[in-house]
């Protein structure tokens, strides 16, 4: 038995099927954990959603930006926006709304045995068991009847740090920013959504959310995706898994037993700008 966690799929199907026959994934034996963004850009996020979905217990899957989009898409039914999304598939199926249905019940963050899966990030002020019971906070919300209030309000960039005295739509949004969003934040927590390049080119007095010297959540081994820039990175108590499959890189899996990387080259033509 093994648990391997995935890098962002975005909609890359055929480069899945060939990672996991390369692990040679049981779904009797093993477990996939995926960081978020299962869809869009990729051609094939409709493929991509039934796969996962019917993977069952197998499959633990947390929320990344591009499935919140999704979601947002779907509930209020506006058109695709940009070129390079490619979720009108998804949005026309015949089983649209189970794929939907399905989709808007997973966490926004998982954590079991000494890991949390998320997205993006955790903020520093948060510990893993904190984030995870603000995690269950946007949860809760957007598997119950109320759910399309909650993507109505969830785009914005503000609040950019976060307060235990939030309340309401602030409070979700600097949550769910965190946790799909975050890759640089300032020494005081403040979140900045503008730059996704290496770390090495942080904007002024920002650093890498994992860098933070007084993060909470060291004490546990972050499992994220999200920063194609940044790439593969595996610490003590890190794991960082967007390869850039969807940019004509890689797809990555870990094992979490082992911390063995195993990667697929994406196939030709799989670039999308």
């Amino acid at each position: 038995m093994a648990t391997y966690a995935i890098g962002d799929v975005q909609g890359c199907y055929r480069e899945l099927r060939e990672l996991l026959d390369k692990i040679r994934f049981d779904p009797s034996r093993d477990r996939l954990w995926f960081v978020g963004d299962l869809v869009n850009r990729g051609p094939a996020s409709l493929d991509t959603l039934r796969f996962v979905r019917s993977l069952g217990e197998s499959a633990v899957v947390v929320l990344g930006n591009h499935d919140l989009y999704l979601l947002k898409l779907a509930r209020s039914g506006a058109a695709v926006r940009k070129r390079a999304d490619t979720l009108q598939q998804v949005l026309e199926a015949r089983d649209r709304d189970d794929l939907i249905e399905w989709l808007r019940q997973r966490p926004l963050m998982h954590l079991e045995n000494g890991f949390a899966l998320v997205h993006a990030g955790l903020l520093p002020a948060w510990s893993a068991q904190q984030a995870r019971a603000l995690a269950q906070e946007v949860e809760r919300m957007l598997s119950g009847p109320d759910w399309g209030q909650l993507l109505e309000h969830l785009w914005g960039n503000r609040p950019r740090a976060w307060d235990p005295a939030l309340r309401g739509w602030d409070r979700l949004r600097v949550i769910v920013n965190a946790m799909t969003r975050m890759r640089f934040c300032s020494r005081d927590g403040r979140m900045e959504f503008d730059t996704k390049g290496v770390p090495e080119k942080a904007p002024y007095g920002h650093i890498p959310w994992f860098d933070h010297p007084d993060r909470r959540s060291q004490n546990v081994t972050v499992v994220f995706g999200h920063w194609s820039a940044l790439g593969l990175k595996i610490t003590e108590n890190l794991i960082a898994l967007d390869t850039g499959c969807i940019w004509g890189e890689k797809l990555t899996a870990v094992c979490l037993e082992t911390r063995e990387p195993v990667q697929i080259l994406a196939g030709e033509g799989l670039v999308y700008r």
